[in-house]
């Protein structure tokens, strides 16, 4: 905050405003405001327009003659280029604001605004969102429509989600949802939907992000360079989702939109398509465009992209061997055998890739594509339910006992003395 005063001819006329009647006082101050604008130097410009509304606000007006004032004053400050002044004197202006703001709702409202978008600009996100959180917006004295309300939330949830809060912007997003029936702007509807992407993308719910993110790529209101961005933004999305059929659902609508070639992404979106292995460099380089959250380090100490790269190679690798060894398998990976056997494991378990693990000879069965359903141990009426591969050594041993039956009976039939002598009884 600025530590300087009013400059002394400022305070002067000041005074003298002050001293006049109520009917020379309005366009008194107007002249003095244009002055106050044009002839302030830098380092006095917000000391002296502090001043000036501090007059404004003080007894010698009535609230009828001050408001329209004020509002001339909001218009003012919002031709300030110079961010750091309009911050200092929105901010000062706020306080004075505060014991009054009942009666002059409209320009506390207009300064809370301008205050959010200089911070925005100076990417402040977390004061913008504090600034536009302080916005009236039921109140008796004026109405508010849906479509107004949406706006302010949806940018509250806009500065949170630059601040990587998904948590904070989720709380204003609800809000939005629960009144969108009522909202009318077709664009504010489109940044909701734009905000609840980027929400999903945060909290690491990737497929639904993807699709979400591909609804928006869509609208036609969007303009082209931006339906091409947030299309990159669901082919990154769905790169990282957990390899498996719902993937690969979300990957062939992406491969065949017609507009994926025009995207850096398209080249790691084929391979990935096409169940072909990557290499480090491909991946290396599709990292170098991920944001922070879609880097951060899971319970592993792998990143989300690492979990995802080595699920989809693990599936890859499915689609190569009918069975492979741990060790070869680890090496395809690029990590050790333990993890390789374990991720193996996870995604067999949760339906996300057919086969069988052999843990004596150390071998993975790959069986085709997964069904997408988790492994469970009961069924839904409490029986076992046992998994393909206990069906499958079921049929085994069956098959097995029945063979055995069958050569037990021809021992029977042709050779009874032997069978006689050797049978159990």
């Amino acid at each position: 905050m600025s530590v300087h005063s009013a400059s002394a001819e400022v305070t002067a006329a000041l005074g003298q405003i002050e001293s006049l009647n109520a009917t020379d006082k309005p366009a008194s101050y107007r002249q003095l405001l244009e002055k106050i604008v044009q002839n302030s130097p830098p380092e006095a410009a917000s000391s002296n327009l502090i001043a000036y509304v501090g007059s404004l606000l003080g007894e010698s007006l009535p609230i009828v003659a001050c408001r329209p004032l004020l509002s001339e004053f909001v218009q003012c400050l919002k031709a300030v280029k110079d961010g750091d002044v309009k911050a200092e004197v929105g901010q000062r202006v706020l306080e004075l604001l505060q014991p009054k703001a009942s009666s002059f709702e409209e320009q506390d409202t207009a300064i809370k605004e301008e205050l959010a978008t200089t911070y925005q600009a100076q990417e402040d996100f977390v004061s913008a969102a504090r600034a536009l959180q302080s916005i009236i917006l039921d109140s008796p004295q004026r109405r508010v429509s849906a479509d107004y309300k949406a706006d302010i939330w949806i940018r509250i949830v806009r500065c949170y989600l630059e601040e990587e809060d998904p948590t904070s912007a989720s709380s204003y997003l609800n809000r939005v949802k629960n009144i969108l029936y009522e909202v009318e702007n077709r664009e504010t509807r489109v940044h909701f939907q734009l905000c609840q992407a980027r929400i999903l993308d945060s909290q690491r719910q990737f497929l639904d992000a993807s699709s979400a993110y591909l609804a928006i790529s869509l609208e036609p209101m969007v303009e082209e360079d931006e339906r091409l961005a947030t299309l990159s933004e669901a082919i990154k999305c769905a790169v990282l989702a957990p390899a498996g059929p719902q993937r690969s659902r979300t990957l062939a609508r992406l491969y065949k939109d017609d507009r994926a070639t025009s995207t850096e992404e398209h080249a790691i979106l084929e391979k990935i398509f096409l169940d072909r292995l990557l290499e480090p460099v491909e991946v290396k380089i599709f990292a170098d465009k991920l944001r922070p959250h879609q880097l951060a380090l899971t319970a592993d100490g792998s990143t989300v992209l690492d979990k995802a790269i080595l699920d989809h190679n693990l599936l890859a690798a499915s689609r190569l061997y009918a069975n492979i060894h741990f060790e070869a398998l680890a090496g395809l990976l690029g990590v050790d055998k333990d993890r390789a056997e374990r991720d193996a494991a996870k995604m067999i378990e949760q339906g996300r890739l057919a086969g069988h693990i052999d843990q004596i000879e150390e071998l993975v069965f790959f069986e085709g594509e997964g069904t997408g359903e988790k492994k469970s141990a009961t069924n839904e009426l409490g029986d076992v339910a046992f998994g393909s591969s206990l069906k499958k050594w079921d049929a085994n041993v069956q098959g097995l006992a029945e063979e055995v039956e069958r050569v037990t009976t021809m021992l029977q039939n042709q050779q009874p003395e032997f069978y006689q002598a050797h049978m159990v009884h």
